[in-house]
């Protein structure tokens, strides 16, 4: 996965998204806190949602305790 690295490590826009999901936001809401573009965003959301560490709930996203763990 692209916001995985070989080595399990995740890249810095990951990073970035992995850790405003402390609290539930919208692609537009991570944009402004992570300052990413927004297609940035949904990107490494949807292989995040794929890896299992983030799901979504009426248009929000949040981490899975997996994610938590991993943070």
């Amino acid at each position: 996965m692209a916001c995985i690295n070989p080595d399990g490590t995740f890249t810095p826009a990951a990073q970035a998204v992995i850790t405003a999901l402390k609290t539930s936001c919208t692609p537009a809401e991570l944009s402004q806190v992570t300052s990413l573009p927004v297609y940035r965003i949904r990107s490494t959301i949807r292989e995040l949602i794929e890896a299992g560490l983030v799901l979504e709930i009426a248009g929000k996203y949040q981490l899975t305790d997996s994610g938590m763990k991993r943070l």
